[in-house]
């Protein structure tokens, strides 16, 4: 197990890879979808309050980190015309069903139950950037997904009572971003893979 303190690591390059994907929205053609990185603002705030309940202590702090990335995403990307993706109506059905679990996780009375409604209301929320993702990869980057992926792992590297209310959020959130890396390079490397067959 490494030292607690590791995950202040993880926590900088998270917020170096949430400054530079604000980059790549100013400079490059990445345009965020409002409705998932709304509730990314919202959903991870409330998990740290219910990880820190819990005792997760410096663990929690990847996912304080994860709606505080988010934040910033939004907030600056208000300054720039047309920064966000189109809203389209399965973006306001997933984000309706994320905002109903998320009422569902802070008003239950089980911490388990909470934490688990809260993963429901983010994956709910991941579902319309994965799908904008598959169809026009060219409108995200890698970057501040990287970011989570590092900074998650070594949340879960420093856990020391693995209970589901402490260990699910961190697993989710590195499993989540790795999907959406695979969904952003997904078209790059089936297209090498056919380049690479053809030439054998």
């Amino acid at each position: 197990m490494l030292p607690e303190e590791i995950v202040l690591v993880g926590v900088a390059i998270n917020l170096f890879y949430s400054i530079w994907y604000i980059r790549t929205i100013f400079r490059g053609g990445t345009r965020p979808n409002l409705i998932s990185w709304s509730i990314w603002t919202i959903a991870p705030f409330l998990g740290f309050f219910f990880m820190i309940r819990a005792g997760a202590g410096l663990a929690a702090t990847p996912i304080f980190m994860a709606g505080f990335g988010s934040l910033l995403v939004i907030i600056f990307s208000i300054f720039k015309r047309n920064a966000f993706w189109k809203i389209q109506r399965f973006d306001l059905v997933c984000g309706l069903l994320s905002l109903v679990a998320l009422i569902v996780y802070v008003t239950s009375q089980n911490l388990p139950v909470s934490i688990f409604f809260a993963l429901a209301s983010d994956l709910l929320a991941f579902i319309p950037t994965f799908v904008k993702t598959w169809k026009f990869p060219e409108t995200e980057s890698s970057t501040t997904y990287f970011g989570g992926i590092v900074n998650n792992f070594l949340a879960l590297l420093i856990i020391k009572n693995w209970t589901f209310s402490i260990y699910a959020f961190p697993l989710y959130l590195m499993l989540a971003n790795l999907a959406e890396v695979y969904l952003i390079y997904r078209k790059k490397i089936f297209k090498r893979h056919k380049v690479d067959s053809i030439s054998a």
